[in-house]
């Protein structure tokens, strides 16, 4: 690492802290000799400690390291230097719970590349703020306690992923900028292992480092789960003038219907509102994402919908209320027909041999459903897409080849479907043509 490289590093966080802060800057230095003042050696077996405050989370495999660091909840600018004197290297970052920040960063021998980008690190602590009182979000056991404990540890770990000896120098400093929130069910939650993933996992690898995104979806859960386990609550009390929630749910409203209580253009419309107006009263862009459409085709290769009813309902509540809105459900349903019977399976969880999830996307497929809520996002004119990465392009209609995807799968794996959808009759394994059963 040279001085120069280690300049630039410095120059970049610092121009992103955009208000003071008392906490001072967070940095490191991998593998080397010895560190430049104020930077702190990390030796390749050093093991977090709750003492120390940061070090190596323990069970990586092959090329891929977990490191973690204790922070205050908050948004963080996170500049790595990356690079290797003797060969090429090719790094991809994960944040949290497999939050893709950084995709395939390619150097040369002997080359550092710098590269910066926002995480945000959070706590279930509530704090009190008008209208809304101070408490906690009750997280679901053992779930989100054990096997989802990352994103609320007060901590951020960073995965990376590539090269061993990739990553030279590593600086966290607190930043202020727009956060965009996210809420919604097993499709947009952070999913803790492969082969599930989920479009806000993925969003963040299409957003520069003017930006924020805090992913608060839990998989299994509706508007009412929101506002039962408090994590629309959460978000207000975090939420600033200019702050955006994008929201999608449907796939668990369906069940609902069975009570007689509750239905799309009633309930489900009514828990919109409440939404949207507890966002608004916070100075916040409340914006409906309509459901992601599950895999599905007829007869005659076309896609079979599911959601329909969930969907028109949030389209009606975008118009009445006035409000941004996406529609995930055209999208997805489009680039569905655009891969075809068989090469749609490819964008979605097979987490055994024969045993293809019809609802939940693997890497491939939430990366597709990324991008088409970015481009829904630029389409509805919604402020924060200007912090859209500059060579961000994507067509429903033309999506992007699975063979030419290539971000590294992570180490942690499960066979255990997310929360939600259980007993859906288009859940299930894929027959001959293409429908679910």
């Amino acid at each position: 690492m040279t001085i120069r490289s280690l300049a630039l590093a410095l120059t970049v966080a610092t121009l992103l802290a955009t208000q003071a802060h008392a906490a001072a800057p967070t940095r490191f230095v991998f593998g080397a000799a010895a560190a430049p003042a104020g930077h702190t050696r990390v030796a390749p077996g050093t093991l977090y400690d709750a003492a120390r405050g940061y070090g190596f989370e323990p069970g990586a495999e092959g090329n891929a390291r977990y490191f973690s660091v204790d922070l205050p909840e908050g948004n963080y600018a996170v500049t790595v230097v990356l690079g290797d004197d003797g060969r090429a290297t090719a790094t991809t970052v994960k944040s949290e719970l497999r939050r893709l920040m950084l995709e395939n960063v390619f150097t040369a021998p002997g080359q550092s590349v710098v590269r910066t980008f926002v995480v945000n690190v959070r706590t279930p602590r509530i704090a009190a703020v008008p209208g809304v009182a101070a408490g906690v979000v009750d997280l679901k056991a053992p779930r989100e306690t054990e096997t989802e404990a990352w994103n609320w540890d007060g901590r951020l770990t960073l995965e990376f992923n590539g090269s061993p000896t990739a990553v030279q120098h590593l600086e966290i400093v607190p930043v202020t900028v727009p956060t965009l929130f996210l809420l919604g069910d097993s499709t947009v939650s952070d999913q803790p292992g492969e082969p599930f993933n989920s479009w806000g996992q993925m969003l963040p690898r299409f957003f520069g480092p003017g930006v924020a995104i805090s992913n608060h979806a839990q998989s299994g859960e509706t508007y009412r789960d929101s506002l039962a386990r408090r994590r629309i609550d959460k978000i207000l009390s975090m939420m600033q003038p200019g702050d955006t929630l994008l929201m999608q749910f449907g796939h668990n409203d369906q069940k609902q219907i069975k009570d007689g209580r509750s239905g799309p253009f009633t309930t489900y419309k009514a828990e919109i509102k409440t939404h949207i107006d507890a966002v608004r009263a916070r100075g916040g862009l409340p914006v409906l994402v309509s459901p992601v459409e599950r895999r599905a085709f007829d007869e005659a290769g076309q896609v079979k919908p599911s959601l329909t009813d969930y969907a028109e309902a949030a389209r009606q509540s975008a118009r009445e209320l006035g409000v941004p809105f996406i529609d995930l459900n055209t999208y997805s349903k489009t680039i569905y027909g655009a891969l075809g019977v068989e090469g749609s399976t490819a964008a979605f969880a097979s987490p055994a041999p024969g045993n293809l999830d019809n609802t939940h996307h693997n890497s491939y497929g939430s990366y597709l459903m990324a991008k088409a809520i970015a481009l829904g996002m630029r389409q509805a004119g919604i402020p924060l897409a200007v912090h859209l990465v500059p060579e961000f392009r994507f067509d429903p209609a033309h999506p992007d080849p699975v063979a030419r995807f290539t971000v590294p799968p992570s180490p942690r794996r499960t066979e255990q479907r997310p929360l939600g959808d259980e007993g859906n009759p288009l859940v299930g394994g894929t027959a001959a043509n293409g429908s679910t059963q």
